[in-house]
């Protein structure tokens, strides 16, 4: 195929005057190793060859004078070309050259497709201009179909689009690719931004049975999948009615039924859709823009058959929402406490249920015209100044800072409070009769709370299974606001409930390090029956895993007693761990990686606490009886909080089921997870107005998510783009009055003590953190019960967030693994590989070297 006439697909020469847009975007694919078919292309030196002298004056002379207003005049004028061509003999060196470059393929079934020199640019894509023919086979069917292809640059409709665009018709020309026709079992489009929303963070792709030609007709309402671009995630499943498919023939393809029990059946998995996107991202990285690409399947095989640019892609910038609470006032925010149990960017339906969460769990810490909490960029802060405003006007605030610490981390030095500008006697007014409120809640609920409980988990199971099974809207909607909504707010306040010792808990902690010191109070406090089945709640995913593994206990009974409980649980679009098969298998291989028995390592700190009891018992003898005393009550109010907020977690699982079956009864699929949950029941009733926000939430969830995690700490108004974007960024602290400096040094908490020298691996997410090896030192943000399984693996744990008081120093010292938490600037400071030594009795964190 040395003839201009004709080029191999992946030749160098394949530029767009020669081989039109089509063919020279085929051509990089091909380079750049991308899975396109082999083929050729007949070049526009070919088309040029053809219809040069007489045949040009012809196809010029039906258009001079033509009103390209006129669509009859229009159509009669492509009639007239149409004939011209249909009356060319082809020159024997151009059919040669074609036959030529067909038997060099073999002569397999090809797909014909028109490529013009006006196509597939980054303002105009003139997509589906000109024609293309499926299946053809043998020399004399290729020769007819580049024929006709030739023609169809002057159909009516190509000849309008041009006149639209302001292309002239005498400067165009028209080339050929011939490929081999992948025999597709499926087939479709994917877009490598959303084209809806204008998000470059999310891809989309549409997915039917059968070659393309029914997705790009628009005969058929495909699957659709909305990806995350980071991770190839799936974010949205739309599963279409897929009537109709385009099927091959001996002489061409034709549409026929799709079989009904495949109508409705998903195309591909997610899987295949993340291997798709990743293709898209290859792509779109080659053409430095968003692209829209057409795809065909094969088993389990992906070909690319066209991709062009994206023309009229919104503004991102101004395509999401802006959740933002800090812009309301110079406030000190925290993401530390329960920010850990909530990590990720909440979709608008988890939020209005952490809303409803706090309002039962958390009632007294907020004001009328004030939450004690708010959404900064999707992720959830607590609102630090209104938390030491109520404390001032209760007379505590001088010992509110320090108060804090444990469940909060210590602030910067330089930090201050900003106190929210209220009058004490409004503060006063406005919350006492929610604190009597409260109290009389609390007693009552308290003495409900074993029964609570006990019944809970068959309660959440048999709500579940209701919830699966409603066969309407409507009754979907009687159920949660008659029986899951009140087991919901239960929960939460049963949590309010359990929380009523925190302060005696941080008492009894402070009196006993006064006795004994840091290292031996938090011995003493651990290991209270632990190796006996009397772990906290928060070890329990642990445990039972290496009782598995002992053959101890089933997985069927592992599941209901914990499957609830993972990294992303108050996060309602999250799948559960038992929702997971493959779930217990990973956490399997980590602990055998781990080669250290949950169990055993419990036990071995029951001892170690056990000995620190008796060198009390010989240096204070006569302490021990109250010491005993107050540390069970200790352990008896985390053992029932961890219990209670463990039942939560069972309650937002049945938030979660009653979201997702409103989508599959609605048809709106996952789009209800960006409606609140007032929104969702408007929709159960019919009314879709709420589903106009839902492109705009959509984008602004997968804008935040694209951004790193916040600041622990921030104070006065943020701009987590402006923040991202800032190299000199820190993860500790936000200070909008610029009031500190970064530490140099690495230090936080003594979250458990111990001395470790080992390497890093630094894991922002529990997803990395799959990287861990046994013996090295696992550095991150922030952790929560579904890091638990890790810890075993760990020589030792370093958090940028967190207290005495938080997951991972609670975890740590129950299995006595060294920990430093709230660093605020580890994970910035520290890169996997690094050798460090971590002193968990100190709080320090030195980087020895690379």
């Amino acid at each position: 195929m040395t003839s201009a006439l004709v080029l191999p697909l992946d030749d160098p020469a394949a530029e767009l005057d020669l081989v039109g847009g089509k063919g020279a975007s085929l051509a990089r694919l091909a380079v750049a190793g991308l899975p396109v078919p082999t083929g050729f292309h007949v070049t526009t030196d070919a088309y040029r060859l053809v219809t040069g002298g007489g045949p040009e004056h012809e196809i010029l002379g039906a258009l001079e004078g033509l009103d390209m207003e006129d669509d009859a005049a229009v159509e009669r004028a492509s009639d007239r070309i149409r004939k011209v061509f249909a009356g060319l003999d082809v020159p024997a060196e151009v059919a040669d050259a074609i036959r030529a470059a067909y038997a060099d393929m073999a002569e397999p079934a090809v797909a014909v497709r028109s490529s013009a020199t006006a196509e597939d640019l980054p303002g105009m894509s003139f997509a589906g201009q000109q024609d293309t023919y499926l299946n053809i086979r043998g020399e004399q069917a290729l020769l007819a179909a580049v024929k006709d292809c030739w023609a169809s640059l002057w159909n009516a409709r190509a000849l309008a689009y041009r006149a639209r665009n302001g292309v002239p018709s005498k400067d165009v020309a028209l080339a050929v690719v011939v490929q081999e026709l992948v025999p597709a079992e499926a087939a479709g489009v994917l877009f490598t931004a959303n084209p809806l929303s204008g998000a470059r963070d999310e891809l989309v792709v549409n997915a039917a049975w059968g070659l393309g030609e029914t997705v790009v007709g628009g005969q058929v309402t495909p699957d659709t999948y909305v990806v995350e671009r980071a991770g190839g995630g799936v974010i949205e499943r739309r599963i279409g009615d897929k009537t109709v498919m385009t099927v091959r023939t001996d002489g061409g393809t034709r549409d026929e039924a799709v079989p009904e029990d495949r109508r409705a059946v998903a195309v591909l998995d997610d899987g295949q859709v993340a291997e798709l996107a990743r293709i898209g991202v290859r792509i779109e990285e080659l053409y430095g823009t968003p692209m829209d690409v057409e795809w065909a399947a094969l088993d389990g095989q992906f070909a690319i058959v066209q991709a062009r640019p994206i023309t009229n892609l919104r503004d991102a910038a101004d395509a999401y929402e802006k959740w933002n609470d800090s812009l309301d006032g110079d406030y000190l925010w925290t993401s530390g406490n329960l920010g850990e149990a909530i990590p990720d960017v909440m979709t608008p339906v988890t939020w209005s249920l952490v809303q409803r969460f706090m309002a039962g769990a958390m009632a007294s810490s907020s004001l009328p015209e004030l939450r004690a909490y708010g959404n900064i960029g999707g992720r959830f802060y607590m609102n630090l100044s209104l938390s030491a405003t109520i404390a001032e006007a209760f007379g505590a605030g001088r010992k509110f800072r320090e108060a804090s610490e444990p469940a909060f981390g210590k602030l910067p030095a330089g930090v201050e409070i900003p106190l929210v500008p209220i009058p004490r006697k409004q503060v006063m007014k406005a919350l006492l009769p929610t604190v009597f409120g409260g109290m009389r809640r609390v007693v009552r609920n308290a003495k409900l709370m074993p029964a609570f409980l006990a019944g809970s988990p068959g309660r959440s199971e048999g709500l579940r299974l209701r919830i699966k099974a409603a066969p309407t809207a409507a009754e979907l909607d009687v159920l949660w606001a008659a029986d899951a909504e009140p087991y919901f707010d239960t929960a939460c306040h049963m949590l309010e409930a359990a929380r009523r010792d925190a302060g005696a808990m941080l008492t009894v902690r402070k009196k006993l390090t006064e006795l004994v010191g840091e290292a031996a109070a938090e011995t003493m406090l651990t290991g209270q029956g632990a190796a006996d089945g009397g772990e906290l709640v928060s070890l329990g995913p642990l445990v039972g895993l290496g009782r598995i593994a002992r053959g101890e206990l089933t997985r069927e009974a592992y599941v209901r007693q914990w499957g609830h409980r993972g990294p992303h649980e108050f996060e309602v679009a999250r799948a559960r761990p038992a929702e997971d098969p493959e779930w217990i298998d990973r956490q399997l291989a980590g602990l055998r990686e781990a080669d250290r028995d949950p169990v055993e390592l419990l036990a071995r700190q029951e001892a170690a606490s056990a000995e620190a009891w008796e060198r009390f018992a010989r240096e204070r003898p006569g302490k021990v009886k109250a010491a005993r005393k107050a540390v069970a009550q200790f352990t008896a109010a985390a053992h029932g909080r961890e219990a209670t907020r463990s039942e939560v977690i069972r309650a937002f699982w049945v938030a979660r089921e009653f979201v997702l079956r409103a989508g599959e009864l609605t048809g709106h699929g996952d789009a209800v997870f960006f409606l609140s949950l007032a929104e969702l029941r408007a929709v159960l009733g019919g009314d879709e107005a709420p589903l106009e926000r839902v492109a705009a939430r959509r984008a602004a969830h997968a804008h935040y998510s694209g951004l790193p995690p916040y600041p622990t700490l921030i104070r006065g108004r943020f701009d987590p783009d402006r923040w991202a974007a800032d190299p000199d960024r820190r993860a500790d602290l936000y200070d909008a009055h610029g009031a500190s400096e970064a530490a140099e040094a690495i230090t936080g908490f003594p979250g458990a003590p111990g001395v470790v020298e080992a390497v890093a691996r630094v894991a922002p997410t529990v997803e990395d953190a799959g990287e861990l090896r046994a013996g090295e030192i696992l550095v991150t943000t922030v952790t929560n019960i579904g890091w638990t399984p890790l810890f075993p693996r760990a020589a030792a744990v370093v958090t940028d967030v967190g207290a005495p008081l938080s997951h991972a120093a609670i975890v740590a010292r129950e299995l006595g693994i060294p920990a430093v938490v709230g660093c605020g600037n580890a994970t910035m400071r520290i890169a996997s590989g690094d050798r460090l030594r971590v002193d968990g009795e100190r709080g320090t964190v030195e980087v020895l070297g690379g």
